[in-house]
């Protein structure tokens, strides 16, 4: 028998089609001598410091740093995840062969590996490596399973990953929160989210320091064409008048005119990073959020796998393009030009050497229907980006224009679109855009009368973060670059995975470091305060956290040894932690907006409570909690797990004793619970035991 384990069950239930596998079994799909079964994504997790040493569970600032001798890994506690594992588990000491059908990314490697090896698995182990759910994605991906060897490296970078985040997460939060913080606040520190932190505190500092100063610009109007002298911006009005009193005394003279024909590159497809920055700034969409639609729409088989760094093709899907674009009827106008011809094959398309695991977002053949209008927008941005690529380069002719006033030179340039190639994909966006700069013909020499004056105006500090700036200076570590090409250099340097920066900004903000107001970001006090306090620069280099993202992607590729990252990584936690211990700085605490509303009638403040979805889990304290049919639970489930029953012990808990037991980890006491043993009515609390399951105390 063949055992397949699959990422979740919807994925289980395709590939049991598939192979044949039509019976339904308790947590797995039986037929064709295969057995195809499924996670819910992390089934296991690396052991916490109280697993090694029960001393470890009380946060002690002489204990630290904590460094087991060797990193072990441990189910998740949780009813749901230890009966299907049960399943995998006798599944696999039976089997003579597993089949991987993880998702074919790091985090999808670790996600199995750990699996299978909690399991104990002695059989060999082929890898389904897919780009897409279609049938005929995984019926080819069958068709070529790979040797589990083959992803060696992408297992140790991903297990290196998350040791590291292990090391520094559990040591500089516990060193700084027992040094520094006050009233019970949690100093949270992260190996990517402290870095991003510091560059936004780093932007409210340059905000909040800078001094607005006025400014005098002398212009012309010479044949209806603005011309702005090409001098330093004047620091006076005394000058600027000078300077007009001056210009009114010439003539204006064309000194040249230059017409240069050129091209506007097609853009890039999309990287999972692209994607969220194009939809922040097309409809505020955060992070997060996109993530979650295109995700969708890669489990519904509409677009390939979104979760990359990569904006190119894999020279082998060349082929299919013509296929994919023909099936894309909700764009026919657009497509019917280019299946005229053969469709180009440009080296900025489709090039193998910047493919690794997987190749740009793209859609599939499949026509999507049934999907949500933000689950449109995502799919209508990856469609267009998709056409648009294949679509001839943009003509254009940039004008400039150099003259004369007197001594003072001015000059005005201007663009205008002579074919618009891709452009046409965007038509319905021209309304958003500027409208061009045209010139007319100037002669050199040529001159006339003119209309002087002079513009005041004031300088403008940096501006805010926003999500998409946000998240290209975490894909650019810091830096400030327009050129795609650069881009794609930079990436290596880049601090967290496409897949991850959205759950970082989720971090800040619910860690009250952070704050939104519209689109823009704010430093909170605190994060200010956190950063201020945090000396060392190794937690707060966006540079230094690129190189160890470099390092993990060398790991990757099988250039860098992972044993060596944990060395350096330990040495650097031993260095923080006596550092800190030894240093004196400022407690910090959280300042808590208080929930209330005034009742007009009895002027008292009543607490106002909070609709549930508004709340974060407990568990994982990074995602919202939604409603399901009989219970609330984590939005991120198929990796957390956690849910409150509506109803607990034959009791309907209200919202209120919800909201307690998620903000306080306990309820005050209720009457009437059904005792399951005896059936006898008790009055008790209820609370959560240290992995997160509720618990009855009378």
């Amino acid at each position: 028998m063949i055992v397949c384990i699959a990422e979740k069950p919807s994925v289980a239930k395709d590939i049991a089609q598939i192979v044949g596998a039509k019976e339904r079994k308790d947590g797995f799909y039986q037929g064709n001598g295969y057995q195809v079964t499924w996670t819910f994504g992390h089934l296991c997790t690396l052991k916490e410091p109280h697993d090694y040493n029960p001393n470890w569970k009380y946060w002690y600032l002489e204990d630290l740093p904590i460094i087991p001798s060797n990193f072990g890994i441990k189910l998740i506690s949780n009813k749901g995840v230890e009966k299907q594992f049960k399943v995998i588990e006798s599944l696999v000491a039976e089997c003579e062969e597993v089949i991987n059908c993880g998702d074919a990314g790091q985090e999808g490697e670790l996600i199995q590996r750990w699996v299978l090896l909690k399991a104990k698995c002695k059989v060999p182990v082929k890898r389904l490596w897919i780009s897409s759910l279609t049938e005929q994605s995984i019926k080819e991906g069958f068709e070529n399973l790979k040797e589990s060897s083959q992803y060696e490296n992408l297992y140790a970078a991903g297990s290196a990953r998350a040791i590291g985040d292990w090391l520094l997460g559990i040591n500089a939060t516990r060193l700084f929160t027992k040094k520094f913080a006050i009233n019970k606040t949690l100093l949270s520190i992260g190996r990517v989210q402290t870095p991003t932190l510091a560059m936004i505190v780093q932007r409210q500092k340059e905000i909040d320091s800078f001094v607005v100063e006025e400014y005098w610009e002398l212009k012309t109007i010479y044949k209806n064409v603005e011309f702005i002298a090409d001098i330093d911006r004047l620091k006076s009005e005394d000058r600027a008048k000078k300077g007009l009193e001056y210009l009114q005394k010439y003539p204006f003279e064309i000194v040249s005119f230059e017409k240069k024909e050129g091209k506007e590159k097609n853009p890039r497809l999309f990287d999972l990073t692209s994607l969220q920055v194009e939809a922040n700034k097309k409809y505020g969409y955060s992070a997060d959020n996109t993530l979650k639609y295109i995700q969708s729409l890669y489990e519904k088989k509409f677009v390939t796998y979104p979760r990359v760094d990569t904006t190119y093709l894999s020279e082998d899907l060349y082929p299919k393009i013509y296929g994919i674009l023909s099936s894309m009827k909700y764009y026919e106008n657009l497509i019917a030009p280019l299946l005229e011809n053969p469709i180009p094959k440009s080296k900025a398309v489709f090039d193998d050497t910047k493919v690794t695991d997987h190749h740009a977002i793209i859609p599939t053949d499949i026509l999507p229907e049934g999907i949500s209008t933000d689950e449109k927008k995502i799919y209508d941005l990856v469609a267009r980006r998709f056409i648009a690529v294949f679509y001839p380069e943009c003509k254009i002719s940039n004008t400039l224009v150099t003259s004369k006033v007197g001594e003072v030179p001015f000059k005005a340039s201007g663009k205008q679109i002579l074919e618009p190639g891709w452009r046409i994909i965007y038509e319905k966006d021209k309304k958003n855009e500027k409208e061009e700069n045209l010139i007319p013909v100037f002669e050199v020499g040529e001159s006339g009368p003119h209309d002087p004056f002079i513009h005041q105006g004031k300088t403008t500090p940096p501006k805010y973060f926003t999500e998409a700036t946000l998240l290209r200076s975490m894909e650019t570590a810091g830096k400030q670059v327009d050129d795609e090409e650069m881009r794609e250099v930079m990436k290596d340097n880049g601090i967290g995975r496409p897949s991850t920066r959205a759950n970082i900004i989720e971090t800040l903000l619910h860690r009250k470091y952070i704050e939104k107001k519209r689109k823009n970001i704010y430093a909170t006090s605190t994060g200010m305060d956190l950063i201020d306090t945090i000396q060392s620069e190794i937690l707060k280099s966006v540079e230094l956290t690129g190189h160890w993202e470099k390092k993990l992607r060398l790991i990757e590729k099988g250039e860098y040894s992972s044993d060596l990252f944990k060395k350096e990584l330990i040495e650097m936690v031993t260095d923080l932690t006596q550092e800190v211990k030894n240093s004196q700085y400022r407690r910090i605490s959280i300042q808590e907006k208080k929930n209330t509303e005034i009742n007009e009638k009895s002027k008292k403040k009543t607490r106002t409570l909070r609709p549930v979805e508004d709340l974060f889990c407990p568990k994982c304290k990074t995602h919202k909690l939604i409603k399901g049919k009989s219970a609330y639970g984590c939005s991120d489930f198929k990796n957390c797990s956690f849910t409150i029953p509506f109803e607990i012990f034959g009791k309907k808990l209200t919202l209120k004793q919800i909201s307690d037991l998620i903000g306080k980890g306990k309820t005050t006491k209720i009457k009437g619970f059904t005792v399951p043993e005896s059936q006898e009515k008790r009055d008790g609390i209820l609370l959560f035991n240290e992995n997160f399951g509720i618990v009855f105390e009378t």
